[in-house]
């Protein structure tokens, strides 16, 4: 078997050194040039790393410019990944369940300063009050995993049974006082949610975000439902050798992590979230604003993404990072530029390649034989 694999990830090295497979067609919007240079920019990547499936979508201008797959999502079956290549989002559904909530805060049905548990009673008071606000920014003090919990089995029913996971635990700092990244807050921020909408989370979601978005692919990565196109996860050893993911139920955080879809529907609510359709301009600047510590410090975090600091070109990111997966969603806000990137390999940079895709998109086209060469 270790022998077979081995085989397979040769050949994934191959396919991504040059093969495009299952791509929907280039967008006539994007010149052919630079759609070129995007592509070797993936499949070196791709190469470099060891990546055996990635999808790509771009957005720009209020549409999806392009999308498509490379490599394989499935190396033992040789599926190959295409644009409806469905892959966990891991940590990119925070956004969303930010989105959520900051919808809505804009109805007045959810205060972002009260204590937690006018939504959430399940969750007990602890020694300081514990926001949505703090929690949106990882500020509220929640634990993130233990070394045994991202394998979790278990399938979780609901959100309010999944608290048990930490809800009884102590805070692991004053909240306001230091960032905390914590999966475990979203879920918390999740059930606040679900507790001032009077209704199911993930019925949240799609009105509020996937309907308008136009969503189509996106919904909870259950295990044991059947997901067509679903790719396969995988994680590289030291070794070099590739195994398949340890199995992992994520019914157990579904806000923080919880949620898979296609990279199409990812650039689709990067889109949508930038143009206004999800929220007002003014919440929008709120969530691309980095928080600050009680002392005043800044986080380079705002309410669900990361932010760029002072001096750099507004950019604005999510990765994400579990059994199966490495994710990112990409924004260039003021240019209304989304570059998803969903990828079956573990432990995997995307980083980098989104923002030398968006160098690649809006940089010059030099004409070959012109006076500027």
């Amino acid at each position: 078997m270790r022998t077979r694999l081995a085989a397979a990830a040769a050949a994934l090295v191959a396919l991504a050194s040059g093969a495009i497979l299952g791509a929907e067609g280039p967008s006539p919007e994007i010149p052919s040039a630079r759609l070129e240079a995007i592509e070797t920019a993936v499949s070196t990547e791709m190469a470099r790393q060891g990546i055996p499936g990635l999808s790509i979508a771009i957005g720009q201008g209020g549409t999806v410019r392009f999308t498509s797959g490379y490599g394989l999502a499935d190396l033992e079956n040789s599926v190959p990944a295409r644009a409806a290549t469905v892959y966990r989002l891991a940590s990119v559904s925070k956004p969303m369940t930010a989105v959520a909530a900051l919808q809505l805060a804009e109805r007045g049905a959810l205060d972002l300063d009260a204590p937690i548990q006018k939504y959430v009673p399940a969750f007990p008071e602890k020694p300081w009050p514990v926001t949505a606000r703090l929690l949106l920014g990882h500020l509220g003090g929640v634990r993130h995993y233990r070394d045994d919990e991202p394998t979790n089995t278990r399938p979780y029913g609901g959100l309010d049974d999944s608290l048990a996971f930490f809800k009884d635990d102590a805070l692991v700092a004053e909240p306001g006082a230091r960032f905390v990244y914590s999966t475990y807050g979203y879920n918390l921020v999740g059930a606040a949610v679900e507790g001032a909408a009077g209704k199911p989370f993930v019925e949240v979601l799609e009105e509020g975000i996937f309907a308008p978005a136009g969503m189509v692919s996106t919904r909870v990565d259950e295990v044991a439902s059947l997901i067509p196109n679903r790719a396969q996860g995988y994680l590289r050893l030291p070794s070099g050798e590739v195994h398949n993911s340890a199995l992992a139920d994520v019914s157990y955080k579904v806000p923080g992590g919880g949620l898979c879809a296609t990279a199409s529907d990812v650039a689709r609510f990067g889109l949508a979230l930038t143009s206004g359709t999800l929220l007002k301009k003014d919440t929008l600047a709120q969530m691309l604003t980095s928080q600050r510590t009680r002392e005043g410090r800044p986080t380079s975090y705002g309410l669900g993404l990361n932010v760029s600091g002072p001096g750099r070109r507004r950019e604005a990111w999510h990765t994400g990072g579990q059994e199966r997966v490495t994710t990112l969603l990409y924004l260039q806000p003021d240019a209304g530029l989304v570059v998803a990137l969903l990828s079956n390999l573990e432990h995997a940079s995307l980083t980098d390649l989104a923002r030398r895709v968006a160098d690649l998109l809006t940089a010059e086209v030099v004409v070959v034989g012109s006076p500027s060469q």
